[in-house]
């Protein structure tokens, strides 16, 4: 996963040890798509501690050779589909990063429900960064 984001400049890159546990202590809300022993594809995500019905995807990676095929919303789903109490997607995503707006927005739409988004994090509160802005993607509620 980490070399995979290390080729996708538009994602934050976290350290590798992140990754080792992100796929330790939240596999269940989390999906790795390989082929041919290769990473591919893959969402990390959680259920919000406030919120349990909604489940936070904190990020979406395809690799390029797999884009444009369905995979992300693929993802998705599978991880939708493995919770039954998930009402809420949401995720973080910068207004430069048009890709994951895509995929957030027609998610949405294909499931026919709304999707909101507001400011999550301003540019100042990344400190010694400069990062953009983060909005929050709010879809929702889902038709189970």
């Amino acid at each position: 996963m980490y070399e995979m984001i290390e080729n996708i400049p538009i994602l934050d890159l976290n350290s590798s040890y992140s990754y080792l546990l992100w796929c330790e202590f939240f596999s269940d809300t989390s999906v790795v798509v390989k082929d041919e022993g290769n990473t591919v594809g893959f969402i990390s995500g959680f259920i919000h501690p406030s919120s349990p019905d909604t489940l936070f995807i904190w990020q979406v990676a395809v690799a390029e050779t797999e884009r444009g095929q369905g995979l992300a919303t693929r993802m998705i789903d599978h991880v939708v589909e493995r919770h039954e109490g998930v009402d809420y997607i949401e995720a973080t995503v910068s207004p430069s990063n048009k890709p994951s707006q895509q995929l957030f927005k027609g998610f949405a739409k294909k499931k026919e429900v709304p999707c909101d988004i507001s400011v999550c994090f301003e540019e100042d509160d990344f400190p010694g960064e400069d990062h953009e802005q983060e909005n929050t993607f709010k879809i929702g509620p889902l038709k189970n």
